[in-house]
């Protein structure tokens, strides 16, 4: 019966008419409640103690769901592959596998260079870690695989710790590429096995949090210096170019400096096959992007571009006679696994945990952009696991750390791939390749594969339009992208990450340091209080001050908030404190002289009894009890006189007020601290406010809080912060309610009833 009336109720107010709606919706309404501190807000709500949880308790306990609900978590797919729409999703994810092992190829046999090693093993890089990610990563549509950023930090590991110097043999100096490369090769490999071990580890303590201080302006910034880092490392092979190897600061300024000076030596034909390679692949990607709609996948710019490059330098025989560098010999099958270096550990950990954090930074930001577009979660925790088991099966079987690639991710979503099964197709793919087909591409010049990393890196680079933006909507973010920017063009990669990292963090300290201080007025018939310089409407309550922090308080900001509270109100609470004590002071060194004149008085009196008792202090000047003190004499009448005559005199030079003393007085009784922006307090906030509360009141000012979240209040309480001159009843559920309270109690004890209605018309 009671669905049935409240339908029809629903019924009849839509058959209303628009403007009777809308009057209904207009209608004023009335809120009454009792004024309410914060004891009678807990004694109302009943509050307790939130019951503590304890985490760790459920670690060690054993049983067949927590067992299986641990499989589920550590190897995702026994999650969802038995559940896999064959039907539905099948024929997608081979077509996006495809896709992605078309574009991988290419990426792979460049991106290896970029990280200073023979192609095949960005081939190898291109297929464990990949089939290891399927197992047990989250996201379902990201790619992973060699990057280019990934790839040019690995390189200026292996040049800076194996530079070509090292290598030179015979009177003449000539480079033993082998042993060089062989000692990369196995530096990479021993890279990517301390970056899995990092990623791993931090993954089980649950430290995919870390990724959170690294913004979004720090990322972009730090991708875009990486990019022009990318740029100038291929234009070696983009000119034919033999350079010296270089790391550390500015070692990218001196490269370009180099290349500038030994641009007449460049070779013709390597610089003529890079521009035409250039300029297909371009047209290539115009092209795809122009027919996407009615293509079932995107042309294979690159792969088409590789192909054709490897015939034309096979059949006109470049190598030789034009001096076109070219990839070599490309041994076929896969390399049987190799144990890490663990002699190299030392010069590589900080390198490790450099590339494991950025890696991990790429890898979760594009996953969770895929999950939120597709409705599904990724877990930061477990991803990490995953990078790092794919980094560190990867680097025993000889591979160089890896992330996820932006590009490929796109064209594996865009292509129709719905889970990671387009992921295993394309190592699947890979591995065809380099069992069988890997050798075809001998030829390849070198310069084709820079000329295809510099196209790529078109979506990084049109990263410089974030100067523009974020000048005109976040001028600290834009602070925080130029800074990384910087730091990391003229220190590398590794110190200017870390720089980044510092940078950022103390600006938010420094952002917390320079809140916005406020002082706030009532809004015309309401309980809202908003700042008086930004709100016209807003009018400040005779007689109360209210004063509110944009930030939190803590030991950074502690004293600052307390000089602009001071300065905001008008006041110069500091003078007018000193001034008092400095009369009180004059007060008891008056009274001491006038006890010590009454002792000596006494001496000399002969044969008289004389016994005087001035009892006096500071405490009772400043409480106004001098009138208490007393002065007793038993002598002569003369004596006598005198001793009346001083007691009055101290009686009538007594009163510590600030209107006895002829001091200004504060043209507000009561001061209200919004303190709805503390998310938490420590032993300098809670002095600090102690102060506020002792400086005001010497002044003559009823000091009030407002607006305190339970967890604020739980710490005042664990820090001894209420006492008998501080209570509960200072300490109001909204400013409204402290204001209202101010208002009927000026300068009276906040431990009075409270029985006024708070009445709200909005």
């Amino acid at each position: 019966m009671g669905l049935s009336e409240a339908a029809g109720r629903r019924d009849t107010q839509a058959l209303l008419p628009v403007t009777q709606a809308m009057e209904l919706r207009n209608r004023d309404y009335h809120v009454e409640r009792p004024l309410m501190s914060q004891q009678q807000l807990e004694e109302l709500g009943h509050r307790t103690s939130a019951p503590r949880t304890y985490q760790w308790r459920t670690w060690f306990r054993c049983s067949r769901a927590r067992a299986q609900a641990l499989l589920f978590q550590y190897l995702p797919v026994l999650s969802w592959l038995p559940r896999y729409p064959l039907r539905d999703w099948l024929l997608g994810d081979l077509l996006a596998g495809l896709s992605v092992a078309i574009m991988q190829l290419p990426q792979g046999l460049a991106y290896a260079l970029l990280a200073g090693l023979p192609p095949v093993f960005g081939l190898y890089s291109s297929f464990y870690p990949v089939f290891v990610y399927f197992l047990f990563g989250t996201s379902r549509h990201i790619s992973v695989g060699t990057f280019a950023v990934m790839s040019v930090m690995v390189g200026s590991v292996t040049e800076s710790l194996a530079p070509d110097g090292n290598f030179l043999q015979g009177v003449n100096a000539t480079l033993d590429e082998g042993a060089r490369d062989h000692f990369r090769v196995q530096l990479a490999s021993t890279l990517s096995v301390l970056v899995g071990l990092f990623q791993v580890g931090l993954g089980l303590v649950r430290f995919g949090f870390v990724v959170t201080y690294l913004s979004e302006p720090l990322v972009r910034g730090y991708t875009t210096a990486a990019s022009v880092q990318v740029f100038v490392s291929q234009l070696k092979y983009v000119f034919g170019l033999q350079l010296s190897s270089r790391s550390g600061p500015l070692s990218l300024i001196y490269t370009v400096l180099e290349v500038c000076s030994l641009l007449p030596r460049s070779v013709v034909g390597t610089v003529v096959t890079a521009l035409v390679s250039g300029v297909v692949l371009v047209l290539l990607k115009l092209l795809s992007d122009k027919l996407h709609r009615y293509l079932p996948m995107p042309i294979p710019g690159e792969l088409l571009t590789l192909i054709g490059a490897t015939g034309i330098s096979y059949g006109v025989g470049l190598k030789s006679r034009f001096g076109v560098d070219v990839v070599g010999d490309i041994p076929a099958g896969l390399v049987p696994p190799a144990a890490p270096s663990p002699q190299l550990f030392a010069s590589l950990v900080g390198y490790a945990f450099t590339i494991a954090v950025v890696g991990f930074a790429i890898a979760i930001s594009l996953g969770k952009i895929f999950a939120l577009r597709h409705g599904y979660r990724v877990d930061s925790n477990q991803e990490l696991v995953a990078l790092g088991l794919s980094n560190l099966i990867g680097g025993i079987f000889q591979c160089f750390p890896v992330s996820c690639s932006m590009s490929r991710s796109l064209v594996q979503e865009g292509s129709g791939g719905n889970t990671q099964v387009a992921g295993a197709v394309s190592s699947l793919f890979i591995l065809i390749i380099i069992v069988k087909l890997g050798e075809l591409f001998r030829d390849l010049p070198k310069a084709v594969l820079a000329a295809a990393i510099i196209v790529n890196l078109k979506g990084m680079l049109k990263q410089f339009a974030d100067i523009p933006s974020l000048w005109k909507s976040n001028r600290m973010d834009l602070l925080i992208w130029l800074v990384t920017f910087v730091a990391t063009i003229l220190l590398n990669l590794d110190i200017g990450l870390a720089i980044a990292v510092v940078f950022s963090l103390l600006l938010v300290v420094f952002r917390t340091q320079l809140p916005r201080y406020s002082v706030l007025g009532q809004v015309a018939d309401t309980d809202i209080y908003q700042d008086v310089a930004e709100y016209s409407e807003a009018r400040e309550v005779p007689g109360v001050k209210v004063f509110r922090s944009s930030a939190t308080m803590y030991f950074a900001n502690a004293e600052l908030y307390s000089d602009a509270l001071k300065k905001r109100c008008g006041v110069d609470v500091d003078h007018l404190i000193s001034k008092k004590k400095k009369w009180l002071r004059k007060q008891e060194q008056k009274l001491k002289r006038m006890k010590k004149t009454l002792q000596k008085q006494t001496a000399a009196s002969e044969g008289t009894s004389v016994s005087v008792q001035v009892n006096t202090s500071i405490r009772d000047v400043e409480s106004n009890n001098v009138d208490d003190s007393t002065a007793r004499a038993s002598s002569g009448n003369e004596l006598e006189d005198k001793t009346a005559s001083g007691q009055e005199d101290a009686k009538a030079a007594n009163g510590s007020t600030l209107k006895a003393l002829g001091l200004p007085q504060p043209h507000f009784h009561s001061l209200v601290l919004d303190l709805g922006a503390l998310s938490f307090v420590d032993t300098v906030c809670i002095k600090s406010l102690k102060n506020i509360f002792r400086d005001f009141r010497e002044i003559e000012v009823e000091v009030y809080m407002a607006a305190c979240h339970a967890p604020v209040v739980a710490q005042l309480e664990a820090g001894h912060f209420f006492d008998a001159s501080i209570t509960k009843q200072h300490l109001f559920a909204s400013v409204h309610d402290a204001v209202l309270f101010a208002l009927q109690h000026p300068r009276s004890s906040p431990a009075s009833p409270v029985s006024p209605v708070l009445t709200t018309k909005l």
